[in-house]
Parts: structure tokens; C-alpha cells; sequence
């Protein structure tokens, strides 16, 4: 069912209403299409609509409740998203970051973090930015190579869901911007170099930085069970023009891919980490699908992205 609160949220010189659903995201979305809503009002796990679109919304069938209720509604529901997983609550830690790793060149930053705020993006957001920079972190401590930071800026700098061509247009992106921003040829195209290898997460043997920018990228496999599932919900999203057929056919095949790799993750400290919990949650997906259930608990959920070369993205 879709709720909405009262109009009571100030932004933009007028007040906001909440929709949520307590079903799934799903119908939350279906429902927002066929009302007109702007995807870019789309904040996580709720849309955003301005108060002259309330009345209209509740003869729709949208519910009336409290601000209160709706929160609880929404807790209940399993949906919620933590404050700090909103891609909109992240602008201020990311500059955070970028000025301490590029200082000087903030404007660079402000167009990198527009790119990874992208309404259609669903999981290739400003969370998975920050989870690979903390990824990295967790990998490297402070001693993250720059050319591996800036790597992780990019990598999903373009995004379209065109698995191979993404990396390759974020690379370029990268080759265009960093020399203005004071980068030095050489980090401009290591950088560059690894975004490219992004594609497939096959970095060479002794290549210590395309290992530490794949597993930091690939750290997601491993969430617990609970946020596994809403990650893989969440990428399913950004291959909807697919369909459920085709996406399991793809989504089997990355699946396995990622299965078979031996390591699956290159360094000694990402295999400590990460490793036995993302074997679990592929191997958990995998069952499922050959048992004909969905994969991960719903029929619309997923994971990396179908039909890419090797060992895809997730």
C-alpha cells in the first residue's frame, strides 16, 4: 500500500509530503510513474513531492498518515534507509574527502559527485563511492595510492548500465579532467588505467593497485545477508529495461563467474575480510535460482549487472 504525511517539509520555497510503500520499492516506483513523478524525487526509500501535489496523490489511493506513522510504517516495512546510506546525505563527507585528496580543485569534485547523484542510478550512487573509499581505507589504511583514490572517483563516474562501455567513457573522463586539476601525466593515466580494468576486476598478477581498486569494488559481495539483498534489489532497478528472464540468464552467468574466480578477491587483507561472506551470498543466490525461487527473495531483485566479460562489476 502507498502512504503519504502531511505536507509539512520546507525546501525550495514550499512544503513537502513523504510517499512511501510498505510493500516494496516496486510498487512505490510503479506507483510514482503513473502519477508523474519525477524520478529525481526519488530519495532512497521515499519520494519527495511538493505540497500541490498532495490532494491529487490521496485521490490516487496514496494513504493519509502522520509523520509519525509514516516513519513507523516504514521501519516497519523493512525499507527505511539509514540516514547515512542516502546518496543526498553524502554530499559534505565526500568534498570531505576529495579536498583532502585533490586540494584545489573543488570544482572537479562538485561535477564528479552531480555524476554519481544521477536519478536513474540505483546502486551505482554516491553510497557506493563512499563504501569504496572506505573499502580502500579498510585495504590500504592511510596509505592509499593517489592514483588508486582518484580511480575510485571515476570508476562509475558515467554510468548508463553498458557493462565494458561505462568504464571506458568514465576513463576518458578521466583523461579529459585530471590535467587541469593539476594531476601529473603519469597519475592521470594510471588512474584512467584502472577504471578500464574495472570492467572485468581481473587486475594482473603484482598489480598491487588494479588489486586493491578490485576488491575494494567487489567489497560488496560481502554485506550481511539483510543488505546484500537490498543491494542486489537495488541494482536490479538499474537493469529494468530487461526482463526478469533475461536479467536471470545474465545475472546466472556473472554469478558463476564470480563463483569460479580462485581468489575472488586478490589481497591477502580483501580474502581475510571478505572472501568466506561473499562466497556465502553468491553461493545462497545461486541455490536459489536453480531451485527456481528468485534470486535473493524477490522476483525483481539481482545482483552485478547480466552479459559483461569476465568478472563483471557488481
Amino acid at each position: 500500500m502507498i502512504y503519504i504525511d502531511p505536507p509539512m517539509w520546507p525546501a525550495h520555497n514550499t512544503l513537502f509530503s513523504h510517499l512511501i510503500s510498505d510493500a516494496g520499492l516496486g510498487e512505490l516506483h510503479a506507483f510514482a510513474r503513473a502519477a508523474g513523478i519525477s524520478p529525481r524525487a526519488f530519495d532512497g526509500d521515499h519520494y519527495d513531492v511538493p505540497q500541490q501535489r498532495y490532494d491529487a496523490l490521496v485521490r490516487r489511493g496514496a494513504v493519509p498518515v502522520t509523520g509519525g506513522n509514516l516513519v513507523r510504517i516504514l521501519i516497519a516495512s523493512g525499507l527505511r534507509i539509514p540516514a547515512r546510506d542516502r546518496p543526498s546525505a553524502l554530499a559534505r563527507p565526500l568534498m570531505h574527502r576529495w579536498n583532502r585528496l585533490l586540494p584545489g580543485a573543488p570544482d572537479l569534485g562538485e561535477r564528479l559527485l552531480e555524476h554519481w547523484n544521477e536519478p536513474h542510478r540505483r546502486y551505482h550512487d554516491r553510497r557506493h563511492l563512499l563504501q569504496v573509499l572506505e573499502a580502500l581505507d579498510l585495504l590500504a589504511g592511510s596509505g592509499v595510492p593517489v592514483p588508486v583514490a582518484l580511480a575510485a572517483w571515476f570508476h562509475d563516474a558515467v554510468y548508463s548500465g553498458a557493462p565494458g562501455k561505462d568504464e571506458e567513457a568514465s576513463a576518458r573522463l578521466a583523461e579529459a579532467l585530471l590535467p587541469a586539476a593539476g594531476v601529473t601525466a603519469a597519475d592521470t593515466a594510471e588512474c584512467a588505467r584502472l577504471v578500464r580494468l574495472t570492467a572485468g576486476h581481473d587486475p594482473r598478477p603484482g598489480d598491487r593497485h588494479g588489486e586493491l581498486l578490485a576488491d575494494a569494488d567487489l567489497s560488496v559481495l560481502a554485506r550481511q545477508p539483510d543488505r546484500y539483498r537490498a543491494y542486489v534489489t537495488e541494482v536490479r532497478a538499474e537493469y529494468a529495461h530487461l526482463s526478469d528472464q533475461e536479467f536471470a540468464a545474465g545475472r546466472e552467468r556473472v554469478i558463476r563467474q564470480f563463483m569460479a574466480a580462485d581468489p575472488l578477491f586478490r589481497t591477502a587483507s580483501g580474502r581475510k575480510l571478505w572472501q568466506e561472506q561473499a562466497r556465502r551470498n553468491l553461493s545462497a543466490e545461486l541455490t536459489g535460482m536453480l531451485e527456481g525461487t528468485a534470486p535473493a527473495g524477490q522476483g525483481n531483485e539481482g545482483g552485478p549487472g547480466p552479459g559483461a566479460p569476465r568478472r563483471d562489476r557488481p
